[in-house]
């Protein structure tokens, strides 16, 4: 019989990867600094932004587990036979790929390079109950050390590297913009403009990134009623005029999402909705000059709801005013602690990357009703903030159709 091994080095073809070898050499010395200071001897990622963030890989997983191991001297990416090669082709360090021949051949993969009765860090925000009990039952671990938190805070920094990526990110977002503007028109459906935006953001980034992976890149265009959540699925409502807009585009690349989000309106607005949207553009233009070195995301947002309790409207935000980019995206990863919200006091620093993104829904039946949003993305600097985004925001652009 054909021999069943429970995992192989399956390694064929160039490798390619979103950034040069040194940036995740980079990234695993600031790692194991932080498994040094914590008495780690081994990390276990699980989720698809550690993977990604220190190895290049970005899995699918199709119900099946993957992970990252890292080690005082290796670092190697854990994939499923159904990859074959694709995963060592696009990952920093070693691969070993596990077999489905015997079940719980990913543990044993992951025991071969971290060894038994190790300190283990894992992430406590992704892994679930099952595979915590396999993980203590094939390691047997001495200990566990929960390095979620202290790797989101490296995240939080970015590399000049990163910068680039993002920047790319923000310029491929205005291009799905603006032909989402050249699609709006009375008659035309949700879905038929935001295809319009997501191929547009697709051939843009083929052409910045010839050997990059595509995949993840999304448009959520809503109108009407449909602009009251942030995150309401795309419909084949039809645009009539009148009708409030949220444009939403986000490109992603190599796992680092970007995002634009605009008010719109079809052919006219009406003078309640006009004195809404104006007020959103001011808390968007306040709330962008507060975000600079040294100010805490609990205190830009406490400045922003006392612009909003003045004019009467704080009532209507429904979330944060904004929040970290980098690996992350709607279905996987979160930099949860550079969010603007009441309760996060993480201090603003240079090389920090947060969106300005303040939204109000006004109820059905009411004048005005609708979602409004702005949305631009951050740069920190010494001194202040460099704006990335460039498609316009507000009623002098954004009447359209």
């Amino acid at each position: 019989m054909t021999e069943r091994p429970q995992m192989y080095r399956f390694h064929q073809g160039d490798r390619v990867l979103p950034f040069a070898a040194s940036e995740y050499d980079a990234r695993l010395a600031g790692l194991r600094r932080i498994m040094q200071a914590e008495g780690v001897d081994a990390c276990v990622f699980t989720s698809m932004h550690n993977i990604a963030y220190y190895s290049g890989f970005l899995y699918c997983s199709f119900g099946r587990p993957y992970g990252l191991v890292v080690t005082a001297a290796e670092s190697v990416t854990i994939s499923a036979g159904i990859d074959a090669g694709q995963p060592w082709r696009r990952c920093h360090g070693d691969n070993i790929t596990y077999t489905d021949w015997q079940r719980d051949n990913y543990w044993r993969a992951i025991l071969s390079v971290s060894g038994p009765g190790r300190v283990i860090g894992y992430e406590g925000d992704h892994l679930t109950l099952m595979q915590s009990e396999k993980l203590r039952s094939f390691l047997s671990p001495s200990k566990l050390v929960d390095i979620a938190p202290a790797t989101m805070r490296q995240r939080l920094m970015k590399s000049a590297a990163e910068l680039e990526i993002i920047r790319n990110g923000a310029a491929v977002a205005d291009v799905g913009g603006f032909a989402i503007r050249d699609a709006v028109k009375e008659g035309a459906r949700e879905i038929d403009v935001a295809m319009a935006g997501r191929d547009a953001m697709e051939l843009e980034i083929a052409r910045r990134f010839p050997e990059a992976e595509y995949r993840d890149t999304w448009v959520w265009f809503q109108s009407g009623i449909n602009t009251d959540g942030a995150h309401n699925p795309v419909t084949a409502r039809q645009l009539r005029r009148g009708d409030i807009l949220s444009l939403n585009t986000f490109p992603m690349i190599s796992g680092y999402y970007t995002a634009l989000e605009r008010t719109m309106f079809v052919g006219e607005v009406d003078a309640a909705s006009l004195k809404i949207w104006e007020a959103n553009v001011a808390a968007h233009e306040y709330g962008m000059s507060l975000l600079k070195p040294g100010a805490s995301c609990a205190e830009v947002t406490a400045k922003i709801n006392a612009f909003f309790e003045e004019r009467q409207l704080l009532q209507y935000r429904t979330f944060g005013y904004g929040h970290s980019f980098g690996v992350l995206s709607h279905y996987y990863g979160r930099e949860a602690g550079l969010e603007l919200r009441e309760d996060i006091d993480t201090v603003l620093e240079p090389g920090m990357v947060i969106s300005m993104e303040p939204m109000l829904t006004i109820p059905e039946g009411q004048p005005g009703a609708g979602g409004y949003r702005e949305h631009d993305i951050l740069i920190i600097t010494e001194d202040g903030n460099e704006d990335i985004t460039k498609y316009p925001y507000g009623p002098g652009f954004n009447v359209v159709g």
